[in-house]
């Protein structure tokens, strides 16, 4: 079993941490490098003590350094972060999986136009059963295609920094796109004082944020005499962790081009 070195970007962060746990964890991965930024106090101590257990490899925030040798880097970080990393992987051919929230549209472009020579996965939620859901909410919105309106709700904890969250934006584009619909043009993220009456082609979203909810997102349709939601719950990051090793997985056998979590599920096609 081939070994694949992965660093991991933003490791003394919630999700970062998981990331390590989930390295240490896999027998086919080892953990090449731990990156933070140049201003932690972190800088220079041992990635494993962070879990508890020393593990040989040092925080650091060179970044060019790390990425010598290795072969993937999974990054769960901010927008700016993660188009530094993304420059730099390019030059040095390591591979990404990207699970960053809040990327804009230049951005994502950015991620797009790097993909010809990369192979990156690119994924607002890391979750086998969030890539499942939005299966799901295709086969809902075709079906409850009229009469039904439909809202979408999501929960975080409340250090998470965009609203709403990526995930719940992914579930509005999957409805609208099954709909025949441009969530540009439907979508409705705040409601205040006298709004009128609901449009039947909106889709709504509400945003919670509180103490250390890891993630909920709920898609209802309300329909005359009933409601049908379609909930996930994730009750541990672990969830995400995993997700984004098994597409460090599946990357391994790419040499290029953008995926998603339905790539690695063998989803699309």
């Amino acid at each position: 079993m081939a070994l694949q070195h992965v660093v991991i970007a933003g490791c003394a962060g919630r999700m970062g941490r998981a990331l390590l746990e989930g390295v240490f964890q896999a027998p086919d991965m080892r953990l090449h490098a731990a990156l933070e930024r140049p201003d932690s106090d972190l800088i220079g101590r041992d990635a494993g003590e962070l879990l508890g257990s020393p593990c040989g490899v040092r925080i650091g925030d060179d970044i060019g350094a790390a990425l010598r040798g290795a072969h993937v880097l999974i990054d769960f970080t901010r927008p700016e972060g993660t188009m530094r990393h993304l420059e730099l992987c390019a030059a040095a051919g390591v591979k990404m999986v990207i699970g960053t929230t809040g990327l804009n549209p230049e951005q994502r472009g950015r991620i797009v136009d790097a993909a010809s020579g990369l192979a990156i996965m690119l994924a607002p939620n890391m979750s086998v059963g969030v890539t499942l859901m939005l299966d799901l909410l295709q086969t809902a919105a075709r079906v409850l295609d009229s009469g039904y309106d439909i809202e979408i709700i999501e929960a975080h904890h409340r250090h998470k920094v965009d609203a709403p969250s990526g995930t719940a934006l992914r579930m509005g584009e999957v409805i609208a796109g099954a709909l025949g619909r441009n969530l540009d043009e439907v979508a409705v993220y705040g409601r205040e004082g006298q709004i009128g009456e609901r449009k039947d082609t909106t889709i709504g979203f509400a945003t919670i944020r509180g103490g250390d909810i890891v993630g909920d997102h709920t898609a209802l349709f309300a329909g005359t005499g009933e409601r049908i939601e379609i909930t996930h719950k994730a009750s541990s990051r672990a969830t995400f962790a995993l997700g984004a090793l098994r597409a460090a997985r599946f990357l391994a056998a790419k040499d290029r081009g953008l995926f998603d979590m339905r790539d690695v599920l063998a989803l699309n096609g």
